[in-house]
């Protein structure tokens, strides 16, 4: 039984980092750069989204309807008594999660901090956009979730995983469970991050990339552990995520001038009068 669930895991896993590793090499040149230069202010502007992105956005809803006739089965391997009773296995899948929430924003906002505080806009830059992509990824999944009313795998006696109520996830938190809320902010940070990496430091990225998509697919595999999420719900939640980091990244540093990053990136930290600091944001007007 052991040997089962760590092959719907593996399975998991490989889907994810497949689907999510191909989607993140749509940004990058033969030298592993991005296509997008850091001096980009006069960059086409009608680059943000290209076929290819249709195309990969069509294969990665592919995957998730794909997924749709095993979800019953991985969600049963996976609950399967000898694995739900290892209390390792459990406390690491915890930590996993709080990793991801509300690690992401604490994380983010502690990295954008230091770079305002120490004057590094890549810092700053890193964890502005991963925040920014957060936000950005979590807007599309809560109205997704809201919108489809898909129940949870535990709120099934069935374990019925094409359980869907239109409008019914809005205020019921048992029909919350497509796509999987931790899995997009995982996968929007580790695609934010990855894309912030190539773009200052491509010499590192073989080194970052495995590291946050990896850990992005744990945090997938540990929501269907504790048979919060279908297999599909992970599967759509990375696509959210990937493509909001890559796209936030893409987008910010193709229009320099947006008056949300030069708000936020241009804040600097104010002196007060007991010895502290504010931070000061000068907001663009017209």
């Amino acid at each position: 039984m052991a040997g089962s669930a760590s092959r719907c895991i593996r399975t998991v896993v490989l889907c994810l980092l497949f689907g999510t590793q191909t989607l993140a090499a749509q940004d990058t040149t033969a030298n592993g750069r991005t296509q997008i230069p850091r001096d980009t202010a006069h960059a086409d502007r009608h680059t943000l989204f290209t076929t290819r992105d249709a195309a990969l956005a069509a294969g990665f809803v592919g995957l998730t309807f794909a997924m749709f006739p095993v979800d019953r089965h991985f969600a049963e391997l996976i609950q399967k008594e000898d694995i739900q009773g290892n209390k390792g296995i459990d406390q690491f899948a915890r930590n996993v999660e709080r990793i991801a929430a509300p690690g992401a924003f604490i994380i983010g906002g502690s990295m954008y901090l230091l770079g305002r505080s120490s004057s590094h806009r890549d810092i700053a830059d890193l964890g502005w956009h991963g925040v920014e992509a957060v936000l950005l990824a979590t807007s599309i999944t809560t109205v997704l979730k809201g919108t489809l009313g898909r129940a949870r795998p535990y709120a099934t006696s069935d374990t019925n995983s094409r359980d869907f109520k239109l409008w019914g996830g809005f205020g019921n938190d048992q029909r919350q469970s497509f796509p999987s809320g931790h899995s997009t902010t995982a996968f929007a940070v580790a695609a934010a991050v990855t894309s912030e990496v190539r773009r200052t430091m491509p010499q590192r990225l073989w080194m970052i990339a495995p590291v946050m998509y990896g850990g992005a697919s744990l945090v997938g595999v540990s929501r269907m552990y504790h048979n919060n999420h279908w297999a599909s719900d992970v599967v759509l939640g990375a696509a959210i995520g990937t493509f909001s980091g890559l796209k936030v990244v893409r987008y910010s540093h193709a229009h320099p001038d947006n008056r949300l990053d030069r708000m936020i990136l241009g804040a600097s930290i104010v002196p007060d009068a007991h010895g502290g600091g504010t931070l000061a944001f000068n907001i663009p007007v017209p």
